[in-house]
């Protein structure tokens, strides 16, 4: 029998709703210390997040939320528009009186995370781009990245037709699915729970929303950690590597061995990552190792 203990408590945990035009965002809170901010990409919502709220709350204050249309938060007739995850991240900032924050974006919440850092800059510390490069245009990108482009969509999008028709998650890859099966079924459950929401309609707004040059991210004015994933096939892993060499304030480490969601195949490496950044956002450390 566990012997009784209290020597153990888990860190602090709430729930809310923040009530925005048109939807409410429903939005998690757990732990206590600086703050990290997480924004999901578009198979998920704020539960993608599990393996980092479990590593950093002990230490931070970990804010998870599902952006507007994304289950548990409200639909939208129609669906989402990405041009308002800036306004709602500001809002859920703001709401709950974060100061110093960092932001943790992955694919999708990177529209989210770069408009709100060239925006709503205040309250600001740092910005992780986790399989993403937002709204920032990737035709844009300086060579010899732009010129690999072409190629490598031709090639991700046989890799991922091939996946659907086997039952493999794009967005998790066919190495999360063949070693990590409890974790691939785990993925595609949590994706599931929006399968109500029409993802081509919202891939094309945010196709659309692709308006920025590479060098505007610059406005951002804090330290950018761009976190590419060597094995992707949805984001260009190479493009951030063009994009840091004219934002001086940003720098990009590369997972090998992992496809779209590193966050969630290779927990490990990707939280280290994250918190040596948030620990000393001044890039010196990243930029040695690149």
């Amino acid at each position: 029998m566990p012997t009784a203990t209290t020597d153990f408590a888990p860190p602090p945990r709430r729930l809310g709703t923040l009530k925005r035009p048109s939807c409410e965002i429903h939005f998690e809170v757990t732990g206590s210390g600086p703050a990290i901010v997480f924004a999901h990409g578009l198979g998920g919502n704020h539960l993608s997040w599990w393996q980092q709220v479990a590593h950093f709350s002990r230490h931070y204050t970990c804010v998870t939320f599902a952006h507007r249309g994304f289950a548990p938060s409200s639909p939208i007739a129609g669906g989402p528009d990405p041009r308002d995850y800036a306004g709602d991240l500001d809002a859920l900032i703001q709401h709950l009186q974060l100061r110093d924050v960092c932001v943790v974006a992955q694919s999708m919440g990177g529209w989210c995370a770069v408009e709100y850092a060239l925006t709503h800059p205040a309250a600001l510390r740092a910005l992780v781009l986790a399989s993403t490069i937002g709204t920032l245009d990737p035709r844009l990108i300086d060579e010899p990245e732009r010129s690999r482009l072409d190629t490598w969509a031709k090639q991700s999008a046989a890799l991922r037709a091939k996946w659907r028709e086997v039952g493999i998650h794009p967005a998790a890859g066919e190495r999360m699915a063949r070693e990590q099966p409890a974790l691939h079924q785990l993925y595609r459950h949590i994706d599931d729970a929006n399968r109500a929401l029409d993802k081509e309609a919202l891939r094309a707004r945010m196709q659309a929303a692709r308006v920025r040059k590479p060098q505007e991210l610059t406005g951002a004015g804090c330290p950018i950690l761009f976190i590419s994933s060597d094995e992707d096939v949805q984001m260009p892993p190479f493009a951030a590597d063009a994009i840091v060499r004219v934002v001086p304030n940003a720098c990009v480490v590369h997972i090998e061995q992992a496809g779209h969601s590193a966050y969630f195949e290779q927990p490990a490496q990707f939280n280290a990552m994250v918190a040596a950044f948030v620990q000393n956002p001044s890039l010196r450390a990243f930029k040695k190792v690149n």
